[in-house]
């Protein structure tokens, strides 16, 4: 079982059975053993909507315990509180796997997915830190103002600037 708090400082017990996923599968319409074919993997992680509806549902006896309803829970699932519910979510799904096969396969494939997405961040942080952003923006900017369809007679002048008769 996997952990994580909310940004309401609630703590949520994440703990993936067969009652887990037939709740979630009824309740969301999630196949949670979709994450062996990798697609489910990329869809809950790039949907929080998604995830929060799928983490509610697997939560819900506790949610129901505690009188939090799914508007409730999701108040309180933004930043880190949701990095946080994906990882116990998708840690929790590897531990289930009744394979050992299909428990070391979906482990590569979520560290494959993480690597990813963190190289994908390092490219964002470094095109941020480069200035290339900044140079990519001024140069529009700039052509906007002396390039073709500048302002020197393709917009309309402002009803001030225009000398009375």
């Amino acid at each position: 079982m996997k952990v994580f708090k909310d940004n309401a400082g609630r703590e949520w017990t994440v703990e993936i059975n067969v009652a887990a996923l037939k709740r979630v599968k009824s309740l969301t319409g999630v196949d949670l053993l979709g994450v062996l074919d990798g697609t489910l993997v990329e869809r809950l992680i790039r949907d929080p909507v998604l995830l929060c509806d799928v983490v509610y549902a697997v939560c819900k006896p506790q949610a129901d315990e505690r009188s939090v309803t799914d508007e409730d829970f999701g108040r309180a699932m933004a930043g880190d509180a949701i990095e946080h519910a994906t990882e116990a979510l998708l840690e929790e799904l590897v531990s289930f796997c009744p394979s050992p096969r299909d428990r070391a396969n979906l482990g590569r494939v979520l560290k494959a997915t993480r690597d990813v997405m963190d190289k994908a961040r390092d490219i964002v942080e470094a095109t941020l830190d480069s200035g290339e952003l900044e140079k990519a923006a001024e140069q529009a900017l700039e052509q906007a103002q002396t390039g073709p369809g500048s302002s020197s007679g393709s917009v309309p002048a402002s009803p001030a600037s225009i000398p009375p008769d």
